[in-house]
């Protein structure tokens, strides 16, 4: 990508020629000395500058990579720690990560695959010999020259008997699907043994196209890696046996590289004359990013695997994975990475062109903050959280302000330019008990009021659950009913807020400001029951306790709540919104079905002016959360991969993965065409919604990782700018034109 017209000239007597990708600690440009000779060179951000500790970090990693020499290595060039911006010079390598070879080809096999895994246990021979534990093993973190493998990035690794070290401050830092399970448990143990788990790892990665202990969140995925043996289908005899032995979970029962270099050699075969060539990805042959990167064919698909269905399991298994504390994801760095250098994350980048972005609101700049910082008004000081309790906190912006709340999360105020609270609101009730809790549900904001759904609970059951609205200016109540809505879901649709009776079957629309009553409609009895706003349509629809019914789907005049139309639908259906002026509902095996997680293989179209039915099949079963706009499904699966599907046609239009697993809906921008993701762990990615290509992605921003059993991260924009929040608590913003800034 070309250099921004801030970027200096030259850095430490090297001309820079490009920009290689930008990391959240640093950027990457590609560098030329004065005797023409191609050089990686790594920048940390000015912010990062005068930070001591991240300074010492950084000397630490030029140590470690200067200590390690070998053909398997990318060998630091020239380096100054204590320049005003410190940086390092390596090894220019052309070509691409692993992770980006197998997300284009698919899965090594033979003389690659044999090439690959020998010249690794080259690579960590010399890592450890040289005394330095790498720790940070994975596709990304491996280049494929023509020669044979690079391994990068020593930013985490630490010398084998150094067990005091600056990584080490009650946060566990990698990348969960590749780190031993000593790096969870007791990351004082970790040793040369760890890297060849992170080996054993990485390469049933590079034949399968997933990891051994893959699953929906960070959190599994370590549980996983503790606690259950390693999932190696599609890895066959006599290979599958020697990776069992690397990926055992006591470090002493692992093979030594000696003898693990042997086994390689004879479980993989020699290479053969008559083979055809291994095919690696040049930098000269790669063409434009947007011509390569996976998903940029709307008729292609990367091949890549379908991973279990987000399930209600995640709260319990947080428990039993309690010993993995808070993942430093964070350190992995924001990346709009292209082939040939040495940062943590790779992903296919496109050049990010000024004029795409429109410009952020005046005055705004970046902020990063959580729901628990002191306010000016109200409430100052946050409830107490309980300890491992998840928090749930959604958000939404109105005007120049953005709204949250959550599980014992009290209604916040947030200035949408600076990130300051404004105000918190003391809806937790004198009268309460010590030990209640208070849960608050987001439903919206409408007309200067922000509605919320309240349930207090003391011990295991609930009291009390209430609507409130709340001004959006002081944070005070403007009023609040007792509701029962047990079997009625999303209480507010359009400019209506929706309350139920204690009966459970009298639904009374309401002014949001105001509370004033507009209509009461009773809904039938033994359904559960979904209010649903389509453009300017209101619809309610219900499913019956008895799955062997139809549901029913009624629109209704949103002025007065009368009954305008009435359909019988298939059970396991959930309305997405419009498309070609017909409502699109998602078909699958299970219902009632919600945009929020779905498994579906058909779409149901449904014309409103004439109860048309119309269905379309899609070329296979898509589970994920999904978006429909712009007449395209945007579906996102718990593994990070993104999907564009016709839900007129079919047809896939195209399909790409990234690194922010566990997202909710993605956010598609209609004006700049740019589809948003964000993982759990606030981690965002920005894909262009014609082609797939992946923009760029930043690094984790989550404060904690939450289970998101319930809530997932969102990304809402602001003018120009984005907002993302994510369950833990944590808020923040992006320029998109500039995603590597952050606050201060």
């Amino acid at each position: 990508m070309p250099l921004h017209k801030d970027d200096p000239k030259s850095v430490g007597g090297y001309k820079l020629v490009d920009r290689l990708g930008t990391g959240g600690m640093g950027i990457v440009y590609w560098g030329r000395s004065r005797s023409g000779r191609d050089v990686a060179v790594k920048v940390v951000h000015a912010q990062y500058a005068e930070d001591t500790v991240f300074r010492a970090r950084f000397r630490q990693e030029i140590e470690a990579v200067r200590k390690v020499s070998g053909a398997f290595t990318a060998p630091v060039v020239d380096a100054d720690p204590e320049a005003v911006r410190p940086w390092m010079a390596t090894q220019y390598v052309p070509g691409s990560s692993l992770a980006q070879r197998i997300r284009d080809q698919g899965g090594l096999r033979g003389t690659e695959l044999r090439r690959l895994a020998l010249g690794l246990v080259e690579a960590l021979r010399d890592i450890h010999r040289a005394g330095v534990v790498h720790r940070d093993l994975k596709p990304a973190n491996v280049l494929i020259a023509d020669d044979g493998p690079r391994v990068i990035d020593f930013g985490i690794s630490r010398a084998a008997e150094n067990h005091n070290t600056l990584t080490e401050t009650g946060q566990m830092i990698g990348t969960p699907p590749f780190m031993s399970p000593e790096q969870f448990t007791d990351a004082r143990t970790v040793g040369p043994a760890s890297d060849v788990f992170s080996l054993g790892a990485l390469l049933v990665f590079s034949v399968t196209g997933r990891g051994p202990f893959d699953a929906d969140s960070p959190y599994l995925t370590a549980f996983r890696v503790v606690h259950e043996a390693p999932r190696l289908d599609g890895v066959a005899q006599p290979l599958r046996a020697v990776l069992e032995r690397c990926l055992a979970k006591e470090a002493a029962d692992r093979p030594e590289l000696d003898e693990l270099a042997q086994e390689f050699a004879d479980a993989l075969p020699e290479a053969n004359p008559a083979d055809p060539a291994t095919v690696t990805l040049r930098r000269d042959a790669l063409g434009t990013s947007e011509e390569t990167s996976s998903g940029a064919n709307p008729a292609a698909e990367t091949k890549l695997p379908r991973v279990l269905r987000r399930g209600r399991r995640a709260r319990p298994l947080l428990a039993a994975a309690g010993t993995v504390g808070v993942l430093a994801l964070g350190l992995l760095g924001y990346a709009t990475y292209g082939p040939g250098f040495a940062e943590p994350e790779e992903a296919a980048s496109a050049p990010i062109a000024a004029s795409r972005w429109a410009a952020p609101p005046t005055g705004w700049q970046p902020w990063q903050t959580t729901a628990y910082e002191t306010a000016q008004r109200g409430e100052a000081k946050a409830l107490a959280k309980e300890s491992g309790s998840p928090t749930d906190v959604t958000c939404r912006r109105y005007e120049d302000a953005v709204y949250c709340a959550g599980n014992n999360i009290l209604p916040v105020r947030l200035d949408g330019r600076t990130g300051t609270t404004v105000w918190r609101s003391s809806l937790a009730s004198a009268d309460s008990g010590d030990t209640a809790v208070h849960n608050f549900t987001l439903l919206g904001v409408r007309d200067g009021a922000v509605l919320l759904r309240q349930a207090v609970y003391e011990g295991a059951s609930v009291d009390r659950t209430s609507v409130v609205a709340l001004d959006t200016e002081s944070g005070k109540q403007l009023w609040s009913r007792d509701v029962n809505d047990a079997g009625i879901d999303q209480m507010l649709s359009g400019d209506l807020v929706l309350t139920v009776d204690s009966s459970g079957r009298l639904v009374t629309a309401r002014s949001p400001r105001t509370g004033t009553d507009r209509w009461t409609t009773q809904v039938p009895a033994d359904n559960y029951c979904q209010f649903l706003t389509v453009g300017s349509g209101l619809y309610r629809h219900c499913f019956p306790d008895d799955e062997t019914q139809a549901a029913e789907f009624l629109e209704l005049k949103p002025a007065d709540g009368s009954v305008v139309r009435r359909l019988k639908i298939p059970y396991t259906t959930g309305l997405l919104g419009t498309v070609d002026g017909r409502l699109a509902f998602a078909v699958g095996p299970t219902g009632p079905t919600r945009p929020e997680e779905l498994t579906f293989s058909t779409v149901l179209l449904i014309d409103p002016d004439t109860g048309a039915l119309t269905t379309t099949k899609l070329p296979k079963t898509y589970e994920g959360a999904v978006t429909l706009a712009a007449d395209t499904l945007w579906i996102t699966a718990a593994n990070g991969q993104v999907t564009a599907v016709s839900p007129l046609t079919g047809k896939q239009l195209w399909q790409n993965r990234t690194d922010a697993e566990g997202s909710g809906r993605p956010t598609y921008d209609a004006r700049t065409r740019t589809l948003y993701v964000a993982s759990l762990s606030g981690r965002v990615a920005a894909l262009d919604g014609r082609r797939g290509t992946l923009l760029w992605e930043t690094g984790a921003r989550a404060e904690q990782l939450a289970s998101g059993e319930t809530t997932k991260s969102e990304v809402r924009s602001y003018g120009g700018a984005l907002i993302v929040n994510t369950p833990d608590g944590t808020v923040f913003t992006l320029d998109p034109a500039h995603p590597e800034r952050n606050s201060g």
